[in-house]
């Protein structure tokens, strides 16, 4: 059997997110349009049971990273030191860029990053659906310029396009091993991560334009509802400044509806049973700089 961890890097809003889902098979990371939506390290499982071909069986586990970018705070900071831990001890780095916005300093800032890595480097080229075919070669020798990397594929993440190529270049690079985790298991993140995050992707849908960065989730506990078949949800959103709150809230408690309804419908899928969710706003000042705040928050 072949076995190993994928971490895949690169800068903030290229897709890697949407990419380890894919590769996955199933959302294991939130995903919206916003930049620095990751902030934690999230491990996605594949398992590829052996082909009629006589293949072997396989397993990797891809760490989807925070964006790596100038930081702007004690969080941003602590979302570099976290994508820059995921390229130790693992065996394989996937160097993603985007390639629909071009090629820029932030791509070759972290190709400079993993220039002495010690496993192999896949370069894949994203989002080359929204480019002509006139327009991909030049994108895919600006990217093999950044570096001496292994490969440099073109993919679509979000279309699926090159997903197949792409992993078996991976596969082929794996080393023997046994299998981490078993084959029922798609993420190792606790629930109250994972519910936590779904609330935290709704509440950055509804007010990109507004407070997203600024708003942290906890979950508080998760147990029986008050009605048989019921699970009751307590979650607390935590934004910097008190005129934040307002906004999260909205006027009579539209915005926080919203949210709450959204987040609701994937709750229950993960839970497999109704959702009551309670949902709550209060203020922690300018936690994104304080470190305890940070620690308190689970960053």
């Amino acid at each position: 059997m072949r076995s190993g961890f994928a971490s895949v890097v690169g800068r903030p809003n290229v897709g890697k997110s949407t990419l380890v889902n894919a590769l996955v098979g199933q959302k294991v990371a939130i995903t919206t349009p916003v930049p620095g939506t990751t902030r934690h390290a999230i491990r996605g499982v594949l398992h590829r049971p052996a082909d009629e071909e006589g293949g072997e069986d396989a397993q990797v586990v891809f760490v989807d990273t925070p964006g790596l970018h100038k930081p702007q705070s004690v969080l941003g900071t602590r979302m570099n030191e976290v994508a820059r831990e995921q390229l130790g001890g693992v065996d394989l780095v996937i160097f993603l860029v985007d390639a629909a916005a071009g090629i820029g300093r932030g791509d070759a800032y972290v190709a400079g990053l993993l220039a002495d890595a010690p496993v192999p480097v896949l370069a894949a080229a994203n989002k080359v659906d929204r480019l002509s075919r006139a327009a991909q070669l030049p994108a895919l020798a600006a990217l093999d310029a950044l570096g001496d990397f292994e490969e440099v594929v073109p993919i679509s993440a979000a279309a699926g396009e090159g997903l197949d190529t792409l992993t078996e270049l991976i596969l082929a690079r794996l080393p023997e091993g046994p299998p981490y985790f078993p084959p029922e298991m798609a993420s190792d993140q606790p629930l109250e991560r994972v519910l936590a995050e779904i609330i935290r992707e709704k509440a950055i849908v509804r007010m990109r334009e507004e407070v997203p960065h600024s708003v942290a989730v906890v979950v508080e506990e998760v147990g029986p509802g008050e009605s048989e078949g019921v699970t009751a949800v307590h979650a607390v959103l935590y934004v910097e400044r008190q005129s934040q709150r307002g906004i999260v809230i909205g006027h009579q408690g539209r915005v926080l509806g919203d949210i709450g309804r959204a987040a609701r419908e994937e709750l229950e899928l993960v839970l497999g049973s109704r959702v009551w969710l309670d949902l709550r706003v209060k203020l922690m000042k300018e936690w994104q700089r304080d470190p305890k705040a940070l620690q308190r928050l689970g960053y």
